[in-house]
């Protein structure tokens, strides 16, 4: 590729630049997105055919309504854990009364713990039911009215809960819930059957919850039902239900659930089960309801015998070590994938370690994201001085390269022939000034998804007056930091973070030397001036460690230029030439 005359070699970087983003995009989406959706669409052929087998006398697993007048006044067995608190009624068994005891609402010292599940009517009903179906529609079987015996009161890590009931014809159900320190709870269904003839059962979950207004989702993560279908990540929106209807999965195995920004409520039954799986969107309460349930295969049980089966439930913060915990000790397939890291998974994944390890070393998410410009900037070293040498190079041969326009004008051909000469008999590769650049974008966008994404930055503090590095830098040049009391409108929110960024990226565009088209130098010198503003809402987090790679830039700069004034690459100082 050449550059047309007038053109200066900045401005044809930045075309290179941008055309080789595109083949990157255009190649991810070729070498990953097609095959994945292939993936998907063979899937789906299966479930397809799959379902077209499925014994007719199945059940089907209703939409759940609200039971709040048949629960009312019910006995409540509290929970009690170092991770959780809350309670379940004997009336329906349901998880529908959970907080998070190690996360609050806000920063306020007297904020209220972070709520899971509620069982109230209206726009907050959230739960988590679990049960059995019967295969005839004539057996008794258990609901979310049915009102179970027990003796305990409290369910803590090492005081489970015992609960049973019979239906009077011959079934006793026994469910045993357990939970550990942190957010997953274990759930044993016994069926004994001493009735005169077999029974065939269907294990089923389900996670349903109320939802009025979804228009405050923001398209930078997932939030909806999620799950896990035959390794493959299964991740609906809320509007993809209300408008295409529901999402059905037939002969599958994985786990199901629904996500937050930062909390988790998922069904895992033991690895290598089938199941049956449904996401949908319904009315209850006159409020949109959504729901991700499963059904697990039938179970037969002779006269005379007893059968039990196991799901877990996991409802809490989404902490990447601790599902990777899990997803190794049950066998979970892509539990960590709870966390929407997207396309980027593959750096962004990696940034996240790097980030945890060197938190886990100084105690402070904002030094770690210092440290880990420091070993961006280290990696990246290589390349940034041989794109700078390779730009100056290229500036030097601005003269020939003039020549040969002037020669060949009439001839784009030949001058893209002798351009292609001039750089290789002068081992000058023009492509090499964009990779800083390109290797700099995934990693700031990677970045930017860890911050926004994961519970570990959530109201994670740096210095002074950033609490928050997950948020915007609270401080605003239009009430003088603080000086004035006033509710300045968003778009007039500048903090001290970006105010900083825009001042570094001044001096960087200081120690280049001025693109020869006077629009583009007009362009060039707005930038830092958008950028502000742009950042200015950004996390707090993600402006420190633009403004710790600025500063370690013009340092490089600096260096990287002294090496070149050695070489006679670059003039010693531009008021040299003026005198």
């Amino acid at each position: 590729m050449t550059a047309s005359a007038g053109q200066s070699p900045d401005f044809k970087n930045l075309v290179i630049t941008i055309i080789l983003a595109t083949l990157i995009m255009v190649g991810w989406q070729h070498f990953y997105e097609r095959p994945r959706i292939a993936a998907i669409q063979a899937t789906q052929a299966k479930i397809a055919a799959s379902a077209s087998k499925a014994v007719a006398a199945a059940p089907t697993l209703a939409t759940t309504p609200s039971v709040a007048n048949a629960t009312a006044g019910a006995p409540r067995i509290r929970i009690n854990t170092p991770s959780l608190h809350g309670s379940f009624s004997v009336v329906g068994a349901r998880f529908d009364d959970l907080t998070l005891a190690n996360y609050k609402q806000t920063l306020a010292s007297d904020s209220a713990e972070v709520k899971m599940f509620s069982a109230a009517t209206g726009k907050d009903a959230y739960f988590i039911e679990l049960g059995m179906l019967a295969g005839n529609a004539a057996t008794a079987m258990p609901t979310a009215t049915t009102r179970w015996q027990t003796n305990d009161s409290e369910l803590g890590v090492d005081t489970p809960v015992t609960l049973t009931w019979n239906n009077g014809a011959g079934l006793t159900f026994t469910r045993k819930i357990a939970v550990d320190e942190h957010f997953m709870f274990t759930i044993t269904d016994s069926v004994k059957n001493a009735s005169a003839a077999p029974v065939t059962l269907y294990p089923y979950g389900l996670v349903s919850r109320n939802y009025a207004d979804i228009s405050k989702h923001t398209i930078m993560m997932h939030e909806g039902p999620i799950g896990v279908m035959d390794e493959i990540l299964q991740d609906v929106a809320y509007k993809t239900l209300r408008d295409d209807g529901p999402q059905k999965f037939t002969n599958t195995k994985g786990w199901l659930g629904i996500a937050d920004q930062y909390w988790l409520s998922a069904i895992i039954p033991e690895a290598g089960t089938h199941f049956d799986a449904e996401y949908k969107k319904f009315t209850r309460d006159g409020v949109d309801a959504y729901q991700a349930d499963l059904r697990g295969v039938a179970v037969e049980l002779p006269v005379g015998q007893e059968k039990t089966h196991t799901l877990r439930v996991f409802a809490g913060a989404k902490v990447m070590k601790q599902l990777d915990a899990y997803q190794a000790k049950y066998s979970i397939p892509l539990f960590d994938r709870a966390v929407d890291f997207g396309t980027l998974y593959f750096l962004a994944r990696p940034i996240f370690s790097l980030l945890s390890f060197f938190q886990s070393i100084v105690g402070n998410f904002g030094v770690a994201i210092l440290l880990l410009t420091i070993v961006i900037k280290l990696l990246l070293f290589p390349l940034a001085s041989k794109s700078m040498t390779a730009m100056a190079r290229m500036k030097q041969l601005t003269p020939k390269m003039t020549e040969l326009r002037e020669r060949h004008k009439d001839d784009k051909m030949r001058l893209n022939q002798e351009i292609m000469g001039l750089y290789k008999r002068e081992k000058v590769n023009p492509v090499s000034g964009c990779l800083p650049i390109l290797l700099q974008i995934p990693i700031f966008f990677a970045l930017y998804r860890v911050l926004f994404v994961t519970i570990e930055m959530r109201h994670a503090p740096f210095f002074a007056w950033v609490k928050d590095l997950s948020v915007m830098d609270p401080s605003n040049l239009f009430t003088l930091f603080g000086v004035l009391d006033w509710n300045a409108p968003s778009f007039l929110h500048l903090g001290v973070w970006p105010i900083v960024m825009c001042l570094t990226m001044v001096i960087q565009q200081r120690l280049n030397p001025k693109p020869a088209d006077p629009i583009q130098a007009a362009m060039m010198n707005y930038m830092p001036y958008i950028f502000l503003f742009l950042f200015a809402s950004f996390p707090a987090g993600l402006v420190i460690y633009w403004v710790c790679n600025n500063t370690f830039s013009i340092f490089q700069q600096l260096y990287i230029n002294t090496r070149l004034e050695k070489k006679g690459l670059r003039e010693k100082k531009e008021s040299t030439k003026k005198k």
